[in-house]
This record gives structure tokens, sequence and C-alpha cells, in this order.
């Protein structure tokens, strides 16, 4: 069992100083296992107790090729040298401008900022700039950041079927209720919902958010065929069709999950892979719709396009588009999820995955949800025993089982044998817990 004893004294200072001990939310995994990292190298971290672990979070995705790759800090020194930041322009904001351009052709214009909050805030503001409406719909098990337009969800986990429609709630404290008549939520896969609201009131809607591989919801997959309803209902309603490629940019594809649904959006917006860790993210899209930013669209930031994250990301980009990176990742994930099935398949155990290799889902069901709401028939629960099992183990997936696993280049096949060694271990220790808890319950009764 590995010990957390350094981490834990820590926690026992840093809650003295900042909300639940951490910067994040989602970094407190409770008072006893939350931990701090030391390092990272590859696809290991180490934390302060110096256990050592093969990660699958990767920051949630960021880190593409690996923690402190070389080339990428090589680039990132060089961009130090320039200056850091001037709020003024440099050329390099054009060259890496060009290579997402050459990636992802829907980026005919392109403008940054430092994280994915903001670039689906700035997304969602020229949508409605160019449309002249406030209303917005997204799709039940999306997530699209931190602020009060997106902080709304389906409660679908509460939710009786019979009741109609299940409510939908704020996710925070804080978010102001006169927003909540402006968010629409409809299920993914159900193109007939979306005409259906559409036709109600599509002339009050500015945009619809579409993540097409749900990166907070397991990485479920909407259809091809839906994606390109979807499209053609945006089109048809003169909607904006913003796809959310914040966590599938760069990762799935080259051209991300654009690409792979051979779909084009009116905006989209990029941010986890594209600066392998460096705090750098991207709104782009139709030239028309972007040159309302300048003209009327207010958007900047100190710190946008700073020049170590910009020199990041060209190198990244570059990688991820020239040599076989993302072909080695998917390479990888694919024999990551045949070593898992073989073992779940050898203890009869359903399960399926959903995704893409990069960044897929593990369900505890032979049949994999097409929405968030068949989520909850999944045998989640055995997930989310086995989570801190695979901690222990020195494993890192998210204790939620809603969280994708990510690969990154660095995974190799040390890597994989040691991954299913102990996805093994852990999966038998689960089952003996879950039995033991079941034979007491029964005792009990």
């Amino acid at each position: 069992m590995r010990s957390l004893a350094k981490s834990n004294a820590h926690f026992a200072k840093a809650i003295t100083r900042l909300p639940l001990g951490v910067a994040s939310n989602f970094r407190y995994w409770g008072d006893n296992r939350t931990f701090y990292v030391k390092r990272g190298k590859g696809g290991r971290i180490w934390d302060i107790d110096d256990n050592e672990y093969i990660d699958y979070r990767l920051g949630y995705g960021p880190a593409i090729l690996g923690y402190a790759d070389e080339r990428v800090d090589e680039a990132a020194r060089d961009g130090m040298q320039i200056g850091g930041v001037f709020a003024l322009a440099t050329e390099l904001e054009y060259e890496v401008a060009c290579r997402i351009g050459k990636m992802v052709p829907a980026a005919e214009l392109v403008r940054y900022s430092n994280s994915g909050t903001e670039a689906v805030m700035a997304a969602l503001r020229i949508a409605r700039a160019w449309t002249g409406r406030d209303s917005y719909v997204v799709m039940e098990g999306g997530y699209h950041g931190l602020f009060n337009e997106v902080l709304w969800y389906a409660d679908v986990e509460d939710w009786d079927p019979g009741d109609g429609e299940p409510q939908v709630l704020p996710y925070s404290e804080g978010v102001p209720e006169l927003i909540k008549p402006l968010f629409h939520a409809v299920p993914m896969n159900d193109a007939n919902r979306v005409e259906d609201l559409f036709r109600k009131s599509g002339n009050d809607i500015a945009a619809f958010l579409i993540e097409p591989i749900m990166g907070n919801c397991c990485g479920i997959t909407a259809t091809r065929e839906y994606v390109h309803d979807v499209r053609e209902l945006c089109h048809r309603h003169d909607v904006v069709l913003i796809i959310d490629e914040v966590k599938t940019g760069f990762r799935v594809a080259r051209g991300g999950v654009q690409e792979l649904f051979d779909v084009r959006a009116d905006l989209c917006t990029f941010a986890k892979s594209m600066g392998n860790g460096y705090p750098i993210s991207v709104v782009a899209g139709r030239e028309d719709i972007m040159r309302k930013v300048g003209d009327g669209v207010a958007h900047g930031g100190t710190y946008t396009a700073h020049s170590v994250s910009l020199a990041a990301a060209n190198k990244t980009l570059q990688i991820l588009d020239e040599t076989e990176a993302l072909a080695s990742i998917a390479r990888y994930g694919q024999a990551l999820q045949d070593g898992i099935g073989k073992i779940l398949g050898d203890r009869q155990m359903p399960h399926s995955f959903v995704g893409h290799p990069a960044l897929m889902g593990l369900f505890f069901d032979s049949t994999a949800p097409q929405d968030y709401r068949a989520w909850l028939t999944s045998d989640y629960e055995f997930y989310d025993n086995m989570a801190p099992v695979l901690h222990d183990l020195g494993i890192i997936v998210e204790p939620d089982s809603r969280e994708p696993w990510f690969i990154c280049e660095a995974h190799d096949m040390e890597c994989l044998t040691e991954t299913l060694d102990k996805f093994e271990r852990a999966v038998d220790i689960t089952l003996h817990k879950l039995s033991s808890e079941k034979s007491r319950k029964n005792a009990s009764n």
C-alpha cells in the first residue's frame, strides 16, 4: 500500500491557505487521498511521497507528447528569449495560426486565449454578435468550461422518465438564475429533438455547442449521421455550430473530431493538446463570422499569445502534424483496450469502450451508451470502486467514471505491460471487495 504521509501533511497546511487545499475543485480527492505532484516525465508522475504512477489523466489531456518533452520545452525556452508578454503582437502568432488553418480547414481565422473556458466564452460571444440572438443549445452531459452560461446541467442522475424531461439545475452556486431561460439542453444522437427545438425557438438561438466525443462524459460519442444532421439543421436555421474541440482537438486526428466526422464547424475551440501543457487556447472559424472580432465584438487579454506558450504550441503542432505521433498514440490506446478487454472477458465481465483510442471511456456494460441518459444504466459503481485501487497500485485515472483515459506519445510497452498487470490486480481486488460487502450485507439482513 502506498504511503501518502507527506501529501497528507502538506494538505493540512494547504487547507489553511487554499480552499480544499488545492487550486481547482477537481484536484481535491478527499482529505486523506489528495496528493501533490513532485514532478512528471513522459507518461509518469511522482508525488511528494515519491510514489510513482503511470498517468492516464495527463492533466485532462494536455500532455499529449508526455510530460517534460524535450522538443517542446526547448522551443518554450526559445520563447522565453523573446521576452514573455508585451500586450503587443509578435510574428509567431501568424505562423501558429497558419499551422492551425492547415490542420483544421474550418479555422480560417484564429484568436488566442489562455484556457478552454476562455475560448468557449469568446465563441459564444461571437456567435451572439453574428446572429443577434441570445439563447444557445448544449448536449446533455457536455462540458464547456467554468463560466456562467454553461454552468447548467440536465439532472439525469435523479431523473425518472415518467416525470417528463429532467430538471435543469445550476452546476454551481453563484450562477444567476436569470441566465437559465437562455439555456437549452438536448440529448445526444436525437436529431429530431434538435429539429423540434429549432422549429420552436430557432429565432432566439444563436449557437449550438457540441462535443461529438464528450470529453467529460466518458468519451460517449455521437453518430456520424447525428453530427451531419445537426450541421444541416444549424445551417437551415442560421444557428452557429460551435464544435468544442478543447479536448479532441489535435488529439483524435490532426484535424480533430471534425476530420473524423468529415464535418465543418462555423466556430471551433481548441486548448488542451495544442501546447503539450503550456497554457494556450484558440477560438477559430469562418472568416465572415470571425471578422466580428474587432468589429463590434471585444476580445483580448494581457497574457494571450504569450511568447512561451506560442513557441510551445508551434512545436507541438509541428510534431503532431508532421510525425507519426498520433498514430503511435492510437496504437497504444487500441492495445490497451485489447488488453483490458481480455482481462474483463476472462472474468466474464460485460464491458465496452467508447470515444477514441487516444481519449477513451470504459463502461462495465456490454452496450456502450449513446447519450448521457444511458450512462445511468451502466455499472459505474464498479469503476468508482476500482479507481482508488488503481491509484494505490500506481495507475492514475480520474476517480469519477465520467472522465476518459488519455494516452500520450510517451506511453511505451513498459507502461502497457505494467498497466495491464496492475489493472488485472485491481479488478480482482475490487471483485473481492464488492463480493465481501454483499455477503456482509446479506448476513446482516
